[in-house]
């Protein structure tokens, strides 16, 4: 996750910081709010299987064979805080 925020300069990605982009992909790699599974720190306290879940996730979205938006989302939504469109 150290090379996503350098590589977010010039990217059209929702987030640019390092703890949002750990958020997406411990997210996507849990399944749920990681903290519903992992014990805070993550970094300290992730099962070795979730961490190379979330490093495969980044790599594709560094490769541009994940979408981050989507990723995003989905966390978001896992979390229950998706915006609802406006109508």
């Amino acid at each position: 996750m150290e090379d996503m925020p350098a590589a977010a300069d010039g990217r059209d990605w929702p987030v640019h910081l390092d703890h949002c982009f750990a958020r997406i992909l411990l997210d996507n790699a849990c399944g749920r709010a990681w903290r519903e599974v992992i014990q805070a720190p993550a970094w300290r306290n992730a099962p070795a299987p979730i961490l190379a879940r979330a490093v495969r996730l980044g790599e594709a979205v560094l490769n541009d064979r994940a979408d981050l938006h989507a990723l995003n989302r989905k966390s978001l939504a896992l979390r229950g805080k998706l915006k609802s469109p406006a109508g």
